[in-house]
């Protein structure tokens, strides 16, 4: 092999030493598997001993192949057979007669690579092989995949169009082919394909969702191809809304899925992660709710889960917790229902007498007083969770049990001695037990109803002396007004008076008390007169009738006793009635004449 390079150089020396023989085509050139490429290529050489009319040839050889004998790779001589691994594959694209050496390699095989040069032969002076210049052929593995360009979310029943691309120079090359797969091309259309890229159209269905799309572009006849798979994504509302629990405060502890979780129990002072996730297309913005309290959300760009952590849980953290799954297509919620469980908090004993409480929230130890027949009512109440079972004793002795859920209640309709005591309420719970106790201590009745009298005594003797000193008060007013009109001077007769201006009249001296007694009897016998010192009872009645009066006396005064007793004269009661009253004409009366009454 290196005696025709040696024969070949000492051939064309000459021709080497003269620097009109140049060439100009990259050192190296790497093309895939399969592919095509172009390799640009100019020469020169110089006028000798040829024409317009000489027909110039050009081969392309592998390193170290002798060209007198060897077939070349590619040429554009007629009568010259090419390499059999090359034919159909290489080709001479240049016109050697311009200067032009390019060649082009179409669906380039693994044992293509290596070196290779250039030979040019016109006329009788111009033949010459261009060893200082070879060509580095690099055939690679194909590595190199279209470009697929999709919207990332598809609507559903909206048409959609798509591309690929391959990203190569295919000039003087073949042209590739492409295809399509994909279960959602049950209604495509492909538009004509260009060097480069193909279009299609087609409509994605909700179940097309989640499904393969494959742009598929085959290079040469010996299967070498190149595909890219896309993934579907068709946009739906949320579904699947899945609740993680851990009850670990590890970072790397992941919550497990509770698909049909619906109630949680946890005790008070645990630790609690809820995480909530949905499948949704686009992601869904996912809350976490309390009630009709929101309590956390997530932003549609941040993370798929949402996480709800309770660092030590506490009673007020029981209740629903609801996480919703939210887009522009609709929304879906999950819930999950919270109970707290703790032992019994706060035990107490609520005391009532006739249905009114009397003593709240009495603690351990306490003493009650009760007096004897009386009823007496005894609640024991607390809070736990779940509840706990009540029950009261006494010695050791079951009094009376209560369901789980009521608190324990103990009536006595009527306490007798034999209840003295002391009384125990339990609440026992799965987590833990408390007991409260009272002492009840009776008291004899006679006792507490004697005490009772004597401050009703005390009382009433209060109250009498109270209503004697405003009798006194009022007596001593009426006999300081009695005697005040005793002390005022009487009027004298007159002509113009009339009776009424002498109710009371004090008669002269005549026949002896007794007669007058007995005439005034006869007189009046319906009529009783009043007893001395009484109020006059027809005072009261004066205001009604008038005309019907009778004199009463007046209260005698400490300063008309002893006159009284020297004159030991007796006051005369008189009675008028005036049926009714007429007028008469008023006479006159004689001069000199007087009317006695």
């Amino acid at each position: 092999m290196l005696l025709p390079l040696l024969l070949s150089s000492l051939l064309g020396g000459s021709q080497a030493m003269d620097g009109s023989f140049s060439i100009q085509v990259q050192r190296s050139v790497t093309v895939p598997e399969g592919l095509c490429v172009s390799v640009p290529c100019n020469f020169s050489y110089p006028r000798k001993d040829w024409t317009e009319s000489t027909r110039a040839y050009g081969y392309w050889f592998r390193e170290r192949a002798e060209t007198s004998k060897d077939a070349p790779v590619a040429t554009n001589h007629p009568d010259r057979e090419v390499d059999m691994s090359t034919r159909g594959r290489f080709q001479l694209t240049g016109d050697p007669s311009k200067g032009s050496c390019s060649l082009v390699i179409r669906d380039a095989q693994m044992q293509d690579t290596g070196r290779y040069f250039f030979r040019v032969e016109r006329g009788s002076y111009v033949r010459f092989n261009f060893f200082n210049r070879f060509l580095h052929l690099k055939v690679t593995a194909l590595t190199q995949k279209p470009d697929v360009y999709i919207p990332e979310t598809l609507e559903p029943g909206r048409p959609v169009t798509v591309i690929c691309v391959f990203n190569w120079a295919f000039e003087n090359c073949p042209l590739p082919s492409f295809s399509w797969m994909g279960a959602a091309l049950s209604s495509r259309r492909t538009r004509p394909s260009s060097p480069h890229f193909s279009v299609l159209s087609f409509t994605p269905r909700p179940q097309d969702h989640d499904t393969d799309l494959t742009c598929h572009v085959d290079f040469s006849r010996m299967g070498v191809s190149a595909q890219r798979t896309v993934r579907l994504r068709v946009a739906y509302a949320p579904r699947d809304v899945v609740i993680s629990i851990s009850r670990d405060n590890t970072p790397a502890l992941e919550p497990q899925p509770q698909e049909n979780l619906t109630q949680l129990e946890a005790q008070k002072g645990q630790f609690l992660r809820l995480l909530c996730a949905a499948d949704s297309q686009p992601p869904a913005t996912l809350s976490w709710v309390l009630q009709d309290r929101v309590l956390s959300w997530s932003h549609p760009w941040g993370p798929r889960t949402l996480g709800l952590e309770l660092p030590r849980v506490k009673a007020g953290d029981s209740g629903r917790y609801t996480c919703r799954a939210e887009n522009r297509l609709g929304s879906q919620q999950r819930a999950l229902d919270l109970s707290v469980q703790y032992p019994p908090e706060n035990l107490r004993v609520m005391v009532s007498q006739a249905n009114r409480t009397v003593l709240e929230n009495l603690g351990n130890g306490t003493s009650l007083p009760v007096l004897e027949g009386q009823s007496l009512r005894l609640a024991c109440v607390t809070h736990s969770s779940p509840p706990a079972r009540l029950s009261w004793t006494r010695g050791g002795q079951t009094l009376s049990p209560s369901p789980p859920s009521d608190p324990a209640v103990l009536e006595l309709p009527r306490v007798q001695m034999e209840h003295e005591g002391e009384f125990t309420c339990h609440a026992q719970h799965p987590l833990g037990s408390q007991h409260v106790s009272l002492s009840l201590s009776v008291h004899y009745k006679k006792g507490l109803a004697s005490k009772e009298f004597f401050i009703g005594v005390v009382l009433g003797i209060m109250i009498m002396a109270l209503l004697c000193l405003c009798l006194s008060q009022i007596i001593m007013k009426i006999l300081l007004k009695k005697q005040a009109q005793a002390e005022t001077p009487r009027p004298r007769f007159s002509r113009h008076s009339t009776i009424l201006d002498y109710i009371n009249v004090v008669p002269k001296a005549g026949p002896p008390a007794q007669d007058r007694n007995e005439k005034a009897t006869s007189s009046s016998p319906s009529r009783t007169p009043p007893p001395p010192g009484a109020p006059c009872p027809e005072s009261k009645k004066n205001q009604k009738k008038p005309y019907q009066l009778f004199s009463c006396p007046e209260p005698k005064s400490s300063i008309q006793a002893p006159e009284a007793q020297k004159s030991q004269e007796e006051l005369h009661y008189a009675t008028l009635n005036f049926p009714g009253l007429r007028p008469r004409p008023e006479a006159r009366m004689p001069k000199g004449t007087q009317a006695d009454y």
